[in-house]
């Protein structure tokens, strides 16, 4: 069959340029022992630096027993979509207290935050329809390197190429510039951007993007409304862990985050102000047709937000020394960062897929897990290993990993 010929050719082209992404790690469970836990693969232990798991809070004891006490109360899952098996208390409680853990008046929780960007971003740009209020007199400005899911939740939408607009990354001269260029074009516009991007681990300034877009709202008959993604900035970043917003001292219209990262649990979400929020319930297919998470996941989240509430600054604290330190061994060992980075994020620039795959080759034999981020994520030459840290990470975790990448570093002569 033609068609598989031409599959298997992809297939080993992305093999041979080192990049694959198929053959992921089978985990068997978890070891516990000095320092944060380690990963058990075919038997053998691995410090864990690869996870969104910032606070370490998917290992915590109460989130847990919040688990299984709602697993065991509410079933192990939630039977059916909302509008047709009804919503559970414990759905309605978790978004409650999203919505007062961001200071907004509603929140809605979605199945991930893939599915949250894919919906909010469709229902506030897509064009006008018999069914629908909303103007097809739209444009959506995006911020150049934003996340596949941000990139997807456009492309859903359909607007034409006209109606579409890209700022240079972090740029506000530029996205002012989209704006002024725009005036009398268009009746709305949604500017949309991540807040912690991903692979670099440098936050967008939300206040300076938000005095921008000020100085335009008049010149649109509809407004300006800002979506942003802050689902790696949340229970990460910020004094207590509000995340960009918090950092920045400013806030979205809509603000969508995840629970799968900070908190440590699962599931995606969208807090704002109720009427935008009614209009999603109404309107955001991946909400409407699509199971909410597990009754079980609901109350291991809540129990994550009522953590944060309590210990999130002392925990976030922790975080920020264990970033301090390890970017001060690592340009002592002679790395270089790909980019400046105050997130738990640490993106260590190689510059070249193979050496980069190689070193993380190495450090997995030498028992650290990292991840080897190549292009088409990152532009050519700008290859990395994305280091993640957590609060639970101990300083002789650290210590332990930066043994083995000078180790490894040296060996493969990349430093």
């Amino acid at each position: 069959m033609k068609l598989k010929k031409i599959l298997l050719d992809e297939i080993k082209r992305i093999d041979d340029s080192k990049t694959s992404k198929r053959n992921e790690l089978v985990i068997e469970g978890f070891k516990k022992g000095e320092g944060s836990p380690k990963v058990l693969i075919k038997g053998k232990s691995y410090a864990i630096f690869n996870s969104n798991d910032y606070m370490g809070l998917r290992f915590n004891q109460d989130v847990r027993k919040a688990e299984e006490k709602a697993s065991e109360k509410y079933g192990s899952g939630p039977g059916a979509v909302r509008f047709i098996s009804g919503t559970m208390d414990i759905h309605v409680e978790l978004e409650k207290a999203l919505a007062k853990f961001h200071d907004r008046e509603d929140a809605m929780i979605f199945s991930s935050a893939f599915a949250v960007n894919m919906a909010v971003i469709h229902c506030f740009i897509k064009g006008q329809s018999k069914d629908s209020l909303v103007s097809s007199d739209t444009l959506v400005v995006s911020d150049a390197l934003n996340h596949r899911s941000i990139i997807d939740g456009v492309r859903v939408a359909g607007l034409p190429k006209e109606n579409k607009a890209i700022f240079k990354h972090m740029d506000m001269d530029d996205l002012k510039l989209v704006l002024e260029e725009n005036k009398g074009k268009f009746a709305r516009v949604v500017v949309v951007t991540d807040g912690i991007f991903s692979m670099l681990g440098e936050f967008q300034d939300l206040k300076k993007m938000h005095n921008v877009i000020e100085k335009f709202q008049d010149d649109y008959e509809e407004g300006i409304i800002s979506i942003v993604d802050d689902s790696h900035g949340v229970a990460s970043f910020g004094l207590t862990g509000r995340g960009c917003e918090e950092a920045t001292n400013s806030k979205a219209d809509l603000l969508i985050a995840t629970m799968g990262k900070g908190f440590g649990v699962d599931g995606g979400y969208v807090v704002a102000d109720k009427v935008y929020i009614d209009y999603l319930r109404e309107s955001a297919a991946t909400y409407i047709y699509s199971n909410p998470i597990a009754p079980g996941t609901a109350g291991a989240a809540l129990e994550s937000v009522n953590i944060m509430n309590s210990k999130g600054k002392d925990m976030i604290k922790k975080l920020n020394e264990n970033i301090v330190y390890f970017q001060k061994k690592v340009e002592e060992i002679g790395f270089k960062f790909a980019a400046p980075s105050c997130h738990a994020i640490q993106p260590i620039l190689i510059g070249d897929p193979v050496k980069t795959r190689a070193l993380v080759d190495g450090l997995f034999e030498e028992g650290i897990i990292v991840t080897n981020i190549s292009y088409p994520v990152v532009p050519k030459g700008s290859d990395e290993i994305r280091v993640q840290l957590s609060a639970i990470h101990t300083k002789a975790d650290i210590d332990e990993f930066l043994q083995k990448l000078e180790i490894v570093g040296k060996k493969l002569n990349i430093i």
